[in-house]
């Protein structure tokens, strides 16, 4: 695996919490249904399709948002799940038709590897500084 750096780390920044937030259904229906909440799945998709990655297209992202191909191959899995389910229930459908979706575990279950592979990579990168635990 070649870690490819992130040179958009902002971008990062918002990515990695998207993932996570979509592994996590307790998260989804505690926050994305609560209406006092700002965060909600049309966020989400934001973050993942249109501003800080394309997950339909993630390879241009590589050493931008996304550090290894193994990243990139997973986003476009996601990608696929979530672009599944949107085409099943209408892109328009509430955040609750959508978590109720036959397709949704997959969704959950391909952010969950993500977000596991994610969170990996940026340990070892942050290990691997010539300053990790040093103090």
């Amino acid at each position: 695996m070649i870690d490819h750096g992130i040179s958009l780390p902002y971008f990062r920044l918002h990515v990695v919490p998207a993932v996570v937030a979509l592994a996590s259904p307790t998260w989804q229906r505690e926050v994305w249904l609560d209406q006092e909440q700002l965060e909600d799945l049309d966020y989400i998709v934001h973050v993942l399709f249109d501003d800080f990655c394309d997950a339909h297209e993630p390879a241009r992202f590589l050493g931008g948002s996304l550090r290894t191909e193994q990243e990139v191959e997973l986003m476009a899995r996601l990608g696929v799940a979530y672009s599944a389910v949107q085409d099943a229930v209408g892109a328009r459908s509430p955040d609750e038709v959508f978590l109720d979706a036959p397709g949704w575990p997959a969704v959950v279950s391909a952010a969950a590897r993500l977000a596991q592979v994610m969170l990996a990579n940026d340990y070892a990168a942050l290990a691997a500084r010539p300053e990790a635990g040093h103090s």
